[in-house]
């Protein structure tokens, strides 16, 4: 067990949009609500998941939506106990903790401002070790836990509790609902016991976000090697350098969509690369060969501070650094690429690791 204060703040909300993968939200907007509550109620109590009683109950809440409305669409800021309420009446439930459900800029905050601000502890794991699009795209779901009952809400007050026969559902209906609300809407989901989250959960990813924040925080000091250490601590692959010449992206049933067109620069002169985008960065194509593809991460970082672009800030002529990592083993299994696979989303591909990828190219 230790205690996040506004420092550590800054250095997870960095992490987690690297390990966003383009998506998850605006980290700069999440670090905001989170330190005012931090400077309000104090540092947050983080434990580790074998710290979590099994009998205990602790819930997840997330903002859903397209990344681009919530640069518009700010939250109000009573929404997360507002929706964690919500659940709890409705499963009788008493959450002792939260957790983020994701790792991506803003979803890995909205649990710690809800953290500080209800005094409960938040748990060192999340439920996919980067961001995915889909309710049903967490490793809680690949471990049999139920995504509903579920509940959502807007700044505006509307408010409701999903039941579903499936997560596919609650991510159908949970959607229908997100666009209804404009766009973006807070969700509590994915209620589980401390039995569960040992079980399920993505130990550690609060802490890796932080040390990884940390190392791009710096980077300014020496950004070759920050790069470096970056890659080792990720077992990451650098793919691409260049500039941005060309970018369609449309938000569209309450998703981002689109391609990024990446020119090359040095090693990479000559080359183009592809990044295909709903809400996070889902493939990669250099020269029209696919060079990573989901589960595993791809990341755009500023190519001169490191700093991780999501898919909403992305823009033309930005000079940038593209890396890939590996995805969590729990992605790498039969049913995680059955359901965040590449067939998935639309590619003609099967899944091949990026370290194999690489290795063809």
């Amino acid at each position: 067990m230790r205690y996040l204060d506004k420092d550590a703040i800054e250095d997870i909300a960095l992490g987690a949009s690297f390990f966003g993968a383009g998506g998850g939200g605006n980290p700069y907007m999440g670090k905001l609500m989170a330190m005012q509550a931090v400077d309000e109620f104090g540092p947050v109590k983080l434990l580790e998941p074998d710290e979590t009683d099994d009998e205990d109950w602790y819930c997840p809440v997330a903002i859903m939506g397209a990344p681009a409305v919530m640069m518009e669409k700010f939250p109000k800021g009573d929404e997360f106990g507002r929706v964690l309420d919500k659940l709890e009446a409705y499963t009788g439930h008493h959450f002792t903790g939260t957790f983020p459900m994701e790792a991506g800029g803003v979803n890995s905050m909205v649990p710690l401002t809800l953290a500080a601000t209800r005094q409960i502890p938040l748990v060192d794991c999340d439920g996919m070790g980067r961001a995915f699009p889909e309710l049903q795209m967490c490793t809680f779901h690949l471990g049999g836990v139920s995504t509903t009952p579920m509940a959502i809400t807007d700044e505006k007050g509307n408010a409701g509790v999903i039941e579903t026969i499936s997560a596919k559902w609650a991510e159908r209906l949970a959607r229908v609902q997100t666009v209804e609300m404009g766009g973006s809407a807070t969700v509590s989901l994915y209620p589980a016991n401390g039995k569960q989250i040992k079980q399920n959960g993505i130990s550690g990813i609060v802490t890796q976000c932080q040390q990884v924040g940390q190392s791009i925080r710096l980077a300014h000091n020496d950004p070759e090697t920050a790069l470096k250490n970056l890659l080792d601590a990720t077992d990451g692959h650098f793919i691409f350098e260049g500039k941005v010449t060309d970018l369609l992206r449309t938000t569209k049933g309450g998703f981002n969509v689109g391609d990024i067109h990446i020119a090359g620069f040095n090693d990479f002169q000559e080359s183009e690369l592809v990044v295909t985008i709903q809400n996070e960065n889902l493939f990669a194509a250099r020269d029209g060969k696919p060079v990573t593809m989901a589960p595993d991460l791809i990341i755009i970082l500023d190519a001169e501070t490191l700093t991780p672009i999501t898919t909403e800030m992305i823009k033309y002529g930005k000079r940038v650094k593209v890396v890939a990592t590996p995805a969590n083993d729990k992605w790498r299994t039969k049913a995680g690429i059955e359901v965040a696979g590449p067939r998935y989303f639309g590619f003609d591909y099967d899944y091949v690791p990026v370290e194999e990828l690489l290795k063809e190219d």
